[in-house]
C-alpha cells in the first residue's frame, strides 16, 4: 500500500489553488473548476469543490471546518520560507519558526479555509536521518 494523496474540500477552489501555488512555488494543475492537484515527489494535495461531494453521495465533508489534520511540507529552510512569505502569512501565522522537541524546525500557519499547514526542516541529526532515508 502507498499513501498518495490528501484532498481538501473547499467552496473556493481557485483561492486555494492560488494560495498553495504561492506558498510552495510549485505549479498546481487545474483539471476543472471543481478539481485541482499539487503534485510533489512524495504526495499529492488535491483540492476539490463542494460540488465534487455529490459524486460520493452528498454531505460527507464540510469545507473550512478542519480541526484535526495538519498538512505538512518539508522545506529546505523554514526561516527562509517564513521570510519569503512574511507578507502572505502575517495574519495567519499560528507559530513562528520554532525548533520542536522531536528535532524539526517548524512554522505553523493557516490556509484561506483555516486548514493548518506546517512547513518544517529537520535540524537535529536524528531528525535528518529519519527524513533522509
Amino acid at each position: 500500500m502507498n499513501f498518495v494523496s490528501v484532498r481538501i474540500i473547499t467552496s473556493d477552489v481557485q483561492r486555494l489553488v492560488h494560495f498553495y501555488g504561492e506558498i510552495t512555488g510549485m505549479p498546481v494543475t487545474v483539471y476543472t473548476e471543481d478539481f485541482a492537484e499539487l503534485a510533489t515527489p512524495a504526495c499529492t494535495l488535491a483540492i476539490g469543490s463542494t460540488r465534487t461531494l455529490m459524486l460520493f453521495g452528498g454531505d460527507i465533508a464540510r469545507p473550512a471546518d478542519n480541526h484535526t489534520a495538519i498538512l505538512e511540507f518539508r522545506v529546505g529552510d523554514v526561516d527562509a520560507e517564513f521570510a519569503r512569505l512574511s507578507d502572505l502569512l502575517r495574519d495567519v501565522t499560528v507559530q513562528k519558526p520554532t525548533t520542536m522537541p522531536w528535532g524539526n524546525r517548524s512554522l505553523l500557519f493557516r490556509d484561506p479555509d483555516g486548514n493548518l499547514v506546517n512547513f518544517f526542516t529537520p535540524v537535529t541529526a536524528e531528525a535528518i536521518r529519519k527524513f533522509d532515508k
